[in-house]
């Protein structure tokens, strides 16, 4: 786990949310992501106390408490909200992907040091804390959720302009949460976030290929092999209708590997 390189500088929702999933689209859809390797608009309002604003109602939690997932719902949402051309996380459900990950291996740290010793690291030696993604996410949210209840407001029932003040909070490391440095947390959240909206539908997130579609991407899968040394084609109706890993045998797409 490393902290992110994608980070916003002036305050969360102020970036460019195209912007903002163009820089990092590309790369991440187009990669295998490992959480799951083991197993095959206006811009949002703030939500209120609902949990209708977590993952679909039948999808079923497996680590993020009802309270934790609709604190990561909203925030994601101003990290990556939705405008008039297209849907933003919480549509995506970002959500369900970050409480499948921190459900899977990846959130118990199977590939992840964590026997210490542990030290004050520098920028280049990466991510030095001894808590595994779950245990971070449990720990920082924790204290939020207790913030919270000792306010009397719940960060989703806030204003836009106030929930970008408290995210921006977070960036700068203003918070000890519990161990946790608040920009660590942000930094992970963040990195979560805009995987859930770009990685593959397999995996939770990027519902109805939302994401895919905002940036014009037609699918993560091998499918297309067969345009690879083709130039200057218009790929424009195939990202209108993305192809997932899921449904890319039944469009009768095949791998690279099966295309050979």
């Amino acid at each position: 786990m490393t902290e992110s390189d994608q980070r916003h500088h002036d305050k969360p929702a102020g970036l460019s949310r195209r912007a903002l999933v163009k820089a990092t689209g590309l790369a991440i859809a187009g990669a295998a992501w490992p959480v799951r390797a083991d197993t095959p608009g206006t811009s949002a309002a703030p939500a209120d106390a609902t949990v209708a604003t977590c993952p679909r109602p039948e999808a079923r939690l497996r680590f993020l408490h009802a309270d934790e997932a609709e604190f990561v719902t909203a925030a994601s949402a101003r990290l990556i909200p939705g405008d008039a051309r297209s849907p933003g996380a919480r549509e995506a459900d970002v959500t369900r992907f970050i409480d499948e990950a921190l459900a899977a291996p990846w959130g118990s740290g199977e590939r992840l040091y964590t026997s210490g010793p542990w030290r004050p690291g520098t920028p280049q030696q990466g991510y030095q804390l001894k808590f595994t993604p779950a245990e971070l996410y449990r720990t920082a949210l924790g204290v939020i959720l207790r913030q919270q209840e000792q306010s009397g407001t719940r960060f989703a029932g806030m204003s836009e302009a106030d929930q970008d003040a408290y995210l921006r909070r977070l960036e700068n490391g203003e918070l000890d949460l519990d161990g946790v440095p608040s920009n660590v947390f942000f930094d992970l959240l963040l990195q979560n976030t805009i995987e859930g909206y770009l990685s593959d539908p397999i995996y939770g997130g990027n519902r109805d290929m939302v994401g895919w579609k905002a940036i014009g991407f037609p699918g993560a899968f091998a499918a297309w092999y067969d345009l690879a040394d083709q130039h200057g084609i218009d790929l424009d109706e195939r990202a209108a209708s993305p192809i997932s890993i899921a449904d890319a045998a039944a469009s009768g797409h095949h791998s690279g590997m099966d295309a050979r």
